[in-house]
C-alpha cells in the first residue's frame, strides 16, 4: 500500500500514538500495570452523581433525547449550550462575548489540530509560518499535529531552583524572537507536562508580543481558568480579540465526551467552523448538552473551585510526599518541578546515566507506565540539551495507593541505576 506524505506522516511512529497504545493495549489485556502515563482524569465522586443526575433528567425528556442523538448540531457546535456559556462568562468576567465568538471540536486534540494548521504552514506564496512555543517542555500532543513537517519552534526555559528538590521553569523572555515567519504563539496554561502555570504577568507580556505581531495568542487552558480549575496558584482567566483560549469538558470527569471549546475572535470561529463541517459535518452533543445545565446555572464555576481543585490539590500534595520519603537525601541528585496545577509531577534527575525513554522502558517491565519525558519538547533541535533525556512524566490522579506504590518503584528503579554506575566504576 502506498501513502500520500500525509497518510505517511500520520501512520509514523509518534510519542501521542505511543502513549495511548501503551494505556490502551494494558487496560485492554488486563494486566496489572500502574497507570501513571496518560492524562485521564480521576474519578470524582461528586462529578459523577451530578453527571449522573443531568443524564437521568434528560433521559426522562423527549425532546432532549431527540437532540442527543437524533439531530445534527451546526458545525460550530450545540447552539444552547454556547449561547449559555456566552453569557456565563460574560455574567462573571465581562468579556463581551457573543455565542459567534465560540466554537466546539470534538476533543481538544481536534481544536489543536485546526488552529495550528491555521496559523503554521506553507502561507501559499512561498512563505512558511510556525507556530512559537515560548516555554518548552509542552504537550506531547502538539508535537506531531502539523501537516507539514518542522511547524514548531520552541524556546528553552529559565530554570530557578525553589526548594532542596524543587524547580521551576519561567519563560525566557530575551530568547523569545516573533518574527515574520511566526504564524501564532502557543502556550498551555497549566502546562501539561510539568503542572507549571505561566503567571498572569508573562501572559499579559507574551499577549502584547502577539498584539506587536499581529499574530494570536493560543492559551490552551484545558487544565486551567476558568473551568475545570485544576490550579494550586493564583492565575486570572484573560480573553481578548489577540486571545484564542481552548477549555475543554474532559478535565472536569468527561473525557470521552469528547467536546473541546474554543473562544476567539469571530473571523476565527467561521474558520473553525468551516473546517468542523468538512472533517466531521457536526460535533458531538453529548458533552455540551451534559455540561449545558451547570453552564447555565454557573454550577461549573463552584463544581470546578470548590470540588475539582481540592481533590487534585489533595493528591498532588500525598504524591509529593511519598517521592520525597521513597528517594530520601542521599545519592542520586533529583527534583520535582514546582506543582502548580493539572494532575503531573514532572521528575528532573540530573546526570541520569541512562535516557529516559530506557527509564520508562525498565520501569514498565516493574508494571509502572510512565512518560518519557524527551516527547515533551517539539520544536527543539534534537540534540545539544541533556535535560531533556533526563525528566519524566507522571500522573498522581488515579488510586492513592498505587500512585504511591507506583513512585516507590521509580524511586527505587532510578537507584539501582546509579547502584549499576557505582559498581561498573
Amino acid at each position: 500500500m502506498k501513502l500520500s506524505a500525509f497518510g505517511r506522516k500520520f501512520t509514523a511512529d509518534a510519542g501521542i500514538t505511543s502513549l495511548m497504545d501503551d494505556l490502551g493495549n494494558a487496560m485492554a489485556s488486563g494486566e496489572d500495570m500502574i497507570m501513571m502515563g496518560g492524562g485521564n482524569p480521576g474519578h470524582i465522586p461528586e462529578i459523577q452523581q451530578r453527571v449522573q443526575q443531568i443524564l437521568a433528567e434528560m433521559s426522562q425528556n423527549e425532546g432532549d433525547v431527540r437532540r442527543l442523538v437524533g439531530i445534527y448540531d451546526p458545525p460550530q457546535g450545540e447552539k444552547q449550550f454556547i449561547a449559555s456559556l456566552a453569557d456565563m462568562l460574560n455574567r462573571e468576567y465581562d468579556w463581551g462575548l457573543k455565542p459567534e465568538n465560540i466554537a466546539l471540536t470534538n476533543g481538544s486534540q481536534a481544536a489543536f489540530f485546526m488552529l495550528f494548521n491555521m496559523f503554521g504552514g506553507d502561507y501559499g506564496d512561498g512563505q512558511r509560518k510556525h507556530i512559537l512555543l515560548p516555554l518548552a517542555p509542552e504537550y506531547i500532543g502538539y508535537a506531531d499535529a502539523g501537516i507539514e513537517p518542522d511547524l514548531f519552534h520552541a524556546v528553552r526555559p529559565d530554570i530557578s531552583f525553589t526548594d532542596a528538590h524543587e524547580f521551576k521553569y519561567r519563560v525566557d523572555f530575551d530568547a523569545v524572537e516573533v518574527t515574520g515567519e511566526t504564524g501564532a504563539i502557543c502556550v498551555s496554561r497549566p502546562t501539561n507536562p510539568t503542572g507549571n502555570v505561566v503567571t498572569d504577568e508573562e501572559l499579559v507580556r507574551l499577549e502584547a508580543l502577539a498584539r506587536q505581531h499581529d499574530v494570536p495568542l493560543i492559551v490552551d487552558g484545558a487544565y486551567g481558568t476558568p473551568f475545570p480549575s485544576l490550579l494550586f496558584t493564583d492565575a486570572n482567566p484573560t480573553w481578548n480579540d489577540q486571545i484564542i483560549l481552548c477549555l475543554s469538558l474532559s478535565k472536569l470527569g468527561l473525557p470521552a465526551a469528547r467536546t473541546g471549546i474554543v473562544i476567539a475572535e469571530e473571523s476565527i470561529i467561521k474558520a473553525l467552523s468551516g473546517i468542523n463541517a468538512i472533517m466531521n459535518l457536526a460535533t458531538g452533543s453529548f458533552g455540551a448538552m451534559l455540561a449545558e445545565p451547570l453552564v447555565r446555572s454557573g454550577e461549573i464555576l463552584s463544581l470546578s473551585r470548590d470540588v475539582v481543585c481540592p481533590f487534585y490539590k489533595a493528591k498532588m500534595e500525598r504524591a509529593v510526599a511519598t517521592f520525597h520519603d521513597a528517594m530520601g537525601e542521599d545519592g542520586c541528585r533529583w527534583y520535582i518541578h514546582k506543582p502548580e496545577g493539572a494532575m503531573f509531577l514532572w521528575l528532573w534527575f540530573p546526570d541520569l546515566p541512562i535516557s529516559s525513554l530506557e527509564l520508562y522502558q525498565r520501569l514498565k517491565a516493574r508494571g509502572v507506565l510512565v512518560v518519557s519525558g524527551h516527547y515533551f519538547f517539539p520544536g527543539l533541535p534534537e540534540d545539544g540539551w541533556r535535560h531533556r533525556h533526563e525528566c519524566l512524566r507522571v500522573t498522581y490522579s488515579q488510586d492513592d495507593d498505587r500512585v504511591a506504590e507506583g513512585l516507590r518503584i521509580i524511586a527505587d528503579e532510578v537507584k539501582a541505576v546509579w547502584a549499576e554506575v557505582g559498581t561498573q566504576s
